[in-house]
């Protein structure tokens, strides 16, 4: 599978993830948002960014729904409860999430 992107085809995997992580953008990932019929919000953003700096800078680690919601709650400084993430991104936080992100397929089973 490959997107196509800005008059380039970037390559994915057959699940749709990225397959060079130096790929990932912002506006990339708002397009393959939008394949998914996601417009990006804030709150989008900021879970975007903490699944990519956790995996980039925390030795490649891909947080499950608890630790993203445990993330958010903080970040948004109010107590969140799993729809509400899973309203962001409803196939899966940790996986659609970090797939919009730009960063590998996870290998974790389950999502809390």
């Amino acid at each position: 599978m490959n997107y196509q992107f800005e008059g380039r085809s970037i390559e994915a995997t057959s699940t749709g993830y990225l397959v060079d992580q130096d790929e990932g953008s912002k506006e990339r990932a708002a397009h393959i948002a939008l394949l998914d019929g996601i417009e990006l919000t804030d709150r989008h953003w900021d879970l975007i960014d903490y699944l990519r700096d956790e995996y980039f800078n925390n030795n490649q680690n891909t947080p499950n729904t608890r630790a993203i919601l445990k993330a958010m709650s903080e970040k948004w400084s109010q107590k969140l409860d799993q729809k509400a993430i899973y309203d962001l991104f409803p196939l899966d936080p940790s996986k659609q999430g970090g797939r919009i992100a730009g960063l590998p397929e996870s290998r974790r089973k389950g999502g809390y």
